[in-house]
């Protein structure tokens, strides 16, 4: 049943500009495919809140809040903010302002760390990446292979007074960088992203080249193939991801401390990547979806 409109949903309902972040979300809102990935968490989902008594949040509000934290580089306590603040996220997620409880940020973070836990941002990956394989957006032709650097804090201004021991250093060109890589194996034809390993900065390409090949590839290229142009434009559609991640999405430093030590247990920087790179995904065909 819908809910009867407030004052304030009626005002925007008769205002005229449509601003650039209600058309982003109205694209998202059409493009992520929302029942697949609430019966993926729904088994692990908890029916009453973690004090008791209080029911949970919808788990489809929550779903939603985490894409806006992953679309606007939102901490935990900055997405609380921006629902009191955003009506148009508010919109987004499903809330009226004086209607409906506003999750706090302890709540958003026990989300966050729900999906760490079951490893289900992974499992989100391949969901929608199979979702898009069934619209014909992976051809699964050819992957092109590449890595970007995630830059860490390297303050030592902290309680342990000491670097976070799980990042490095590396040096690219004539400059110094700390912090973790995103290892990507990306579709030639579609350009979407088909795999992903995380690992310290210093770690090379080569290392992880198994895990980023699917296995039915008739060609792969690395970085060495930007010698020749012609298959330089090829390569160039593995920097649409990256560029999707850093300038849209505005990810450009870690924001939790330690890598994964193994694949069993995603630490909240790879669990991140995983929901960044897929949500970038579909950012990147939402027109083709759309139409």
């Amino acid at each position: 049943m819908p809910k009867q409109m407030t004052f304030a949903s009626l005002a925007h309902a008769t205002k005229k500009k449509v601003t650039r972040r209600e058309k982003f979300l109205a694209e998202m809102e059409a493009v992520v495919p929302w029942s697949r990935l609430l019966a993926l968490i729904e088994p692990h989902y908890p029916k009453m809140g973690c004090k008791g008594g209080r029911p949970a949040m919808p788990l489809e509000v929550m779903l939603r809040i985490y894409c806006l934290q992953q679309w606007y580089a939102l901490s935990d306590p900055l997405a609380e903010e921006s629902l009191y603040d955003s009506d148009a996220m508010r919109r987004f997620a499903g809330l009226e302002l004086g209607e409906d409880r506003i999750p706090d940020e302890s709540t958003i973070l026990n989300f966050r760390h729900l999906l760490e836990r079951h490893a289900l941002t992974e499992a989100i990956f391949g969901e929608v990446n199979a979702y898009l394989a069934e619209q014909g957006m992976t051809l699964r032709s050819g992957t092109l292979v590449d890595a970007t650097i995630i830059d860490a804090p390297s303050s030592t201004k902290n309680q342990a007074g000491k670097r976070d021991p799980e990042m490095s250093s590396t040096k690219k060109g004539n400059d110094w960088y700390f912090g973790m890589k995103a290892h990507v194996g990306v579709d030639a034809d579609s350009g979407l992203v088909h795999s992903l390993e995380t690992t310290t900065a210093r770690v090379h390409d080569s290392r992880v080249w198994d895990e980023l090949l699917h296995g039915h590839e008739t060609s792969v290229w690395a970085d060495k193939a930007y010698v020749n142009r012609l298959i330089a434009k090829v390569r160039a559609r593995v920097e649409h991801p990256f560029r999707v991640l850093k300038r849209q999405f505005g990810y450009i430093k870690t924001r939790y401390r330690g890598l994964a030590r193994n694949r069993a247990q995603l630490s909240r920087n790879r669990a991140q990547l995983f929901s960044l790179f897929v949500l970038g995904n579909l950012y990147l065909v939402r027109r083709r979806l759309m139409a």
